[in-house]
């Protein structure tokens, strides 16, 4: 099955594009070949750019808040284990108190490595990172892959509590929803939202074997979901057969 996410607001968008930049990192560390290691630090200016963003912070630790106060109404509760709604709770607020502890805004730290700012300047230009142009940064690619990756997981551990405080956010937010199988009759799917809910994320699983592809849109009172197929040229044409697949509306 392939997993579809639509964010329904900024906030869970920019979640959804760290998480997804945080996993290509821990990928691209783990070789060895100095070509990944160099996009690997394209990435981690990538997360800069995104973490930059006056409010992100805030938002995170405020997040972070409102998940434990929701987490301790269910107190008493005697269908839920104390034992680990304890857990959760500890990591929220070891998320919390580490996020908070961070200087400024995420990843300010990597902006006094003067080094690393002059890798980040020119790594956009097209070639920019020749030996010519950056001699340094050519020799560090020739250290061994040990110490590239030490280096590597010191400048990403700035960054660390970030991953940590989205990477449970998104945990917490996608066990909220329900998965359940629905039919796009002729390849269209509607459906109204319940008032007095505000939904954050919709999450469609979709068989491969089918070849569509789903064109999501939504907001606050209805989502809707058309089925694609792509022609031979890879463009996406609507599709006008039944068809199954999960969605589940978090909220």
């Amino acid at each position: 099955m392939i997993l579809y996410e639509y964010p329904f607001n900024e906030r869970i968008r920019t979640y959804l594009r760290l998480e997804q930049l945080f996993k290509r990192l821990g990928v691209l560390i783990s070789r060895d070949a100095p070509l990944d290691h160099h996009f690997a630090l394209a990435t981690l200016f990538e997360v800069m750019d995104v973490a930059a963003r006056a409010d992100l912070k805030s938002d995170v630790l405020k997040d972070l808040e409102k998940q434990k106060a929701v987490l301790n109404s269910y107190r008493g509760n005697p269908s839920i284990s104390e034992q680990i709604l304890d857990g959760v709770i500890a990591q929220i607020e070891a998320g919390f108190a580490a996020l908070n502890q961070l200087p400024g805004k995420a990843g300010q730290t990597l902006t006094e490595n003067e080094w690393l700012m002059s890798i980040r300047s020119r790594i956009g230009i097209p070639g920019g990172t020749c030996g010519f142009d950056l001699p340094a940064y050519y020799a560090w690619q020739h250290v061994a892959p040990e110490q590239r990756r030490l280096d590597l997981d010191q400048w990403v551990g700035h960054l660390s509590p970030l991953a940590d405080s989205i990477v449970l956010l998104l945990r917490l937010l996608r066990d909220s929803g329900t998965p359940q199988k629905v039919v796009a009759e002729r390849g269209q799917f509607q459906q109204t939202l319940p008032q007095g809910r505000t939904f954050q994320l919709l999450r469609l699983r979709i068989n491969p074997a089918l070849g569509l592809v789903p064109e999501i849109s939504g907001n606050r009172l209805l989502v809707s979901v058309r089925l694609m197929r792509q022609d031979t040229e890879g463009r996406l044409q609507a599709s006008g057969e039944d068809a199954s697949f999960e969605l589940a509306l978090c909220a």
